[in-house]
């Protein structure tokens, strides 16, 4: 039987997921995972040891050795060979996010966060400095908190979503990086929706929210890649992005999102 291989931690969500060179053809871009970023964050952009970077990661030094050989070999092959760079997935747990002061879920059914300030839904995802929280069952909000966030940028911010265990989010103005990190963490994303943060989330509850596809969506996407807008009873964002990839935005049992085992180990992906 072949051994179960051990989740590493890393600090946080990236804050740019992909990278393609001005000039070049179209291939395929090379996929480079999460604990493989986070080696060559941790070794070249921090400058720690490799003995270092193993117990910030809960590793041995030879497990380090392999995940940082692959990284290089994959930014080679994108260097040299002209083709894109995109981040996702892995085998890998995040590290403290600074949620111990949140409310554990339990056994609710649903946990919404709402960009939160003076009552109302913040239009800006990456510089929100609060969430209210929502837990809800069988259709109604049983309990609420506001929370202070622990810093700024849709990386950070993701993943102190992650970590507080919330299922969707609802956001106004949110960029496409924010759309990656959200959906690495598993996090069902409802932007473009204004006003009470209280009112969105008894909408999102009794599924009855209107909110806005196309603040989902980047509109400058690489080719002739069309918005595929459907709003009523369709929340599919229809984008289809490098590598393959779809907005991932569908909603209920169908959604095509992260799956994370119950330990937090983020290494399942949707089976694309």
């Amino acid at each position: 039987m072949a051994r179960k291989q051990r989740c590493r931690w890393i600090d946080g969500y990236p804050e740019y997921w992909s990278f393609r060179p001005e000039e070049g053809d179209s291939a395929e871009s090379v996929v480079m995972s999460l604990d493989e970023f986070e080696t060559v964050r941790l070794l070249d952009r921090e400058g720690l040891t490799q003995e270092q970077c193993a117990q910030r990661m809960g590793v041995s030094r030879t497990t380090v050795t392999a995940i940082y050989d692959s990284a290089r070999k994959k930014l080679a092959e994108a260097l040299v060979d002209g083709r894109g760079l995109r981040l996702g997935g892995g085998s890998y747990r995040l590290t403290d996010q600074g949620t111990e002061h949140i409310m554990q879920k339990g056994n609710m059914d649903m946990r919404i966060a709402v960009t939160y300030e003076n009552g109302e839904i913040f239009q800006h995802f990456g510089h929100t400095e609060q969430f209210k929280l929502y837990d809800v069952t069988d259709g109604a909000i049983v309990r609420e908190q506001v929370v202070d966030t622990n810093g700024s940028g849709h990386g950070a911010l993701a993943g102190f979503l992650k970590a507080a265990q919330v299922d969707a989010l609802i956001c106004g103005g949110i960029g496409m990086g924010a759309q990656n990190a959200l959906r690495e963490a598993g996090i069902r994303l409802y932007a473009g929706v204004v006003g009470s943060a209280d009112a969105a989330a008894q909408a999102l509850a009794a599924d009855r929210l209107s909110y806005d596809p196309a603040a989902h969506c980047d509109h400058h996407h690489e080719g002739d890649h069309d918005c595929g807008h459907h709003h009523e009873g369709d929340h599919d964002c229809g984008h289809h992005h490098e590598g393959g990839y779809d907005c991932g935005h569908h909603h209920g049992d169908e959604g095509c999102l992260s799956h994370h085992q119950n330990d937090g180990c983020g290494q399942h992906r949707c089976g694309r």
